[in-house]
């Protein structure tokens, strides 16, 4: 089973086409902004609604600091559109339906495997690995990730 990323590790490269179908590369936004970039596990979830929409609501800020945002699930791109859509959400929603970007990543599984893990990655303008926090509880992610972007800035 491979490890994953750690803290202190430099940010992989990879690319998926985000929810308007456009090839979105990370490589455009590393080592120029502080990265949040979060797994969730399926758009239009109760979980996964929350935490979009808080990223949403602190979009502006995130910005304002020089971070930029990036949610990731196994959802389809017209499925990213739709929630995109619903809850204007400003931010890039990477599909990642064969699973690479999550595997590159070493993201868990949680409930027998059977429901793709909820972990958020803070990344430095040295494209290194900050913070990783693993938790299926959207909510508990949402002062951790704030607190460690505005330390980065």
């Amino acid at each position: 089973m491979q490890q994953g990323l750690k803290v202190g590790d430099k940010l992989p490269l990879f690319g998926a086409k985000d929810q308007a179908g456009n090839d979105f590369y990370i490589a455009s936004v590393l080592e120029k902004k502080v990265l949040v970039i979060y797994f969730y596990p399926k758009d239009d979830t109760p979980g996964c609604t929350k935490q979009a929409c808080f990223f949403r609501d602190q979009y502006e800020e995130f910005k304002d600091l020089g971070a930029e945002v990036i949610g990731i699930s196994g959802d389809s791109v017209a499925a990213h559109k739709k929630f995109a859509h619903k809850y204007d959400l400003p931010f890039t929603l990477l599909s990642d339906n064969d699973k690479s970007i999550r595997k590159l990543f070493g993201v868990p599984t949680n409930f027998l495997g059977l429901i793709p893990g909820r972990v958020t990655y803070i990344v430095d303008k040295k494209g290194i690995v900050n913070m990783i926090y693993d938790s299926m509880d959207a909510e508990s992610h949402f002062p951790k990730v704030v607190e460690a972007v505005k330390k980065l800035i």
